[in-house]
């Protein structure tokens, strides 16, 4: 069995046998694929008791877990996991059963070929990136604050690396190359840019990582493309689902 679900950010309560009783069925050779915004590694310096106690639970689960990155994971930490070949794709191994799907790779999971992409351009910075060592810190984020004006902090709350990287979208390219420029399914955390026109009511504007994909969206045969960010739940078209807390079985 193979699911898909959108942003978690920390919050895993959708995993209980409660809200996910198609659990009891499954074991760690069945799989759950999170569309980023993992956010099980968030904090700055190291993993904390709670994040401990989080990612063990998880590991605990009778499935295994897969994520691609968001732009709300910690890039300092999450790139500081082992990496290894899984599946014909790397992965960073944070438990044994919980697998980061690094960008521009392409799996075999139960006869399925998996593009993954993760990587997005935060919407929730109009007050800039704030920097810890900018004497004017403390009153900067007061001032945003106290007129409720979102920021993020940089190596805190934000991280460059939430775009992706020439050689990350060429390694993409090339993976699909080797596999005709055909896969079953996509999974990504932000979407195309023509997706994101067609629901984003004008607000949402191309960036490169859009772009990246509106190229993947033009030259490569998939059968569905799954991707979150954008906290709904929508059939954009009869291929693209954008995904938050729904859980679609697709094998």
């Amino acid at each position: 069995m193979i699911f898909i679900t959108g942003d978690t950010h920390g919050d895993f309560t959708r995993f209980n046998t409660k809200n996910f009783p198609e659990q009891r069925e499954m074991t760690k050779d069945d799989f759950v694929i999170i569309c980023g915004d993992f956010g099980g590694i968030w904090d700055p310096k190291e993993e904390s008791k709670r994040e401990k106690h989080d990612l063990d639970g998880l590991e605990e689960r009778p499935f295994t877990l897969l994520f691609v990155d968001g732009n709300h994971d910690n890039f300092d930490r999450l790139n500081e996991y082992p990496e290894k070949e899984w599946k014909g794709g790397r992965v960073h191994e944070i438990r044994p059963h919980i697998l980061h799907l690094m960008r521009g790779q392409v799996f075999e999971i139960d006869r399925k070929t998996i593009f993954t992409f993760g990587g997005a351009a935060s919407h929730d910075i109009t007050g800039g990136i704030l920097e810890m060592s900018d004497p004017n810190f403390r009153k900067k984020r007061k001032q945003l604050e106290d007129d409720w004006i979102p920021y993020r902090v940089n190596h805190v709350s934000w991280w460059e690396q939430e775009m992706p990287s020439e050689a990350e979208m060429e390694t993409g390219r090339k993976n699909l190359k080797d596999h005709n420029n055909a896969v079953d399914f996509i999974i990504t955390h932000c979407c195309a840019s023509g997706t994101q026109a067609t629901f984003g009511r004008g607000i949402l504007k191309p960036d490169p990582a859009t772009e990246y994909l509106e190229y993947i969206r033009n030259t490569v045969s998939f059968r569905k493309w799954f991707f979150g960010h954008y906290h709904d739940n929508i059939n954009v078209s009869e291929k693209e689902i954008l995904i938050y807390e729904q859980k679609i079985r697709v094998s």
